[in-house]
């Protein structure tokens, strides 16, 4: 647990915190290890406990009436799971899978915002994780609503050019709403164009500034 603590020393929610807080913090928490497919909460499930992502792939999403999946988003590590679930205390309005094996810090959140979310640094730190989920999910909006194919696909290589390599083409194709044959076409077609080179798994970006034609 130790080890898992100290590596959130720099973690945005935490790095303010002092020896005696990461203390009491470890007390109240527990790392989890989970294998690939474990489900991490459940639509519908109260929230009793708070989760930061330590590693892997954590997918969030929806199932609709015909049992099939709505991906909503992908978390990588570090990053806070459904803070405002928390906050609110709500139910849990989708579910959460690892699509790889991970590991995540899970905290008792009765006992975080008793003794924690009163430090006023703490607090900013979940007023800035909300808002970059608030940016997030205008992101999302504008991008379904006004790009096209090709445009989504050049963003989410510009955006996340870093984090491709572990993404298989189902999940990029999930996140941006079209068939993974629609995906395999457009990387093609910015292959051809001498904006992109795939090696393997990997997505090399050859020329961003051209990639970037295709959405400002």
């Amino acid at each position: 647990m130790s080890e898992a603590i100290d590596k959130l020393r720099n973690f945005y929610l935490f790095k303010h915190l002092n020896d005696k807080q990461f203390q009491r913090l470890s007390e109240i928490s527990n790392i989890v290890e989970y294998p690939k497919g474990a489900i991490v909460f459940f639509e519908g499930e109260e929230a009793k406990n708070m989760f930061v992502l330590l590693d892997g792939i954590l997918q969030v999403y929806k199932t609709d009436q015909k049992g099939n999946k709505i991906i909503l988003h992908h978390f990588f590590p570090v990053d806070v799971i459904a803070e405002l679930v928390n906050i609110e205390h709500m139910r849990y309005p989708a579910s959460a899978e690892f699509e790889s094996d991970g590991k995540a810090l899970v905290i008792d959140y009765e006992a975080f915002e008793k003794e924690f979310l009163k430090d006023p640094e703490v607090a900013f730190g979940f007023i800035k994780s909300l808002s970059k989920k608030i940016k997030y999910l205008e992101n999302v909006i504008a991008t379904n609503m006004v790009m096209n194919s090709t445009a989504r696909v050049a963003k989410f290589i510009c955006e996340h050019g870093h984090e491709i390599s572990s993404l298989k083409k189902s999940m990029i194709a999930a996140d941006l709403n079209m068939t993974p044959e629609t995906l395999s076409r457009i990387l093609k077609k910015l292959s051809t164009l001498g904006l992109i080179k795939k090696n393997k798994d990997e997505i090399v970006i050859l020329d961003k500034e051209g990639l970037e034609t295709f959405y400002l």
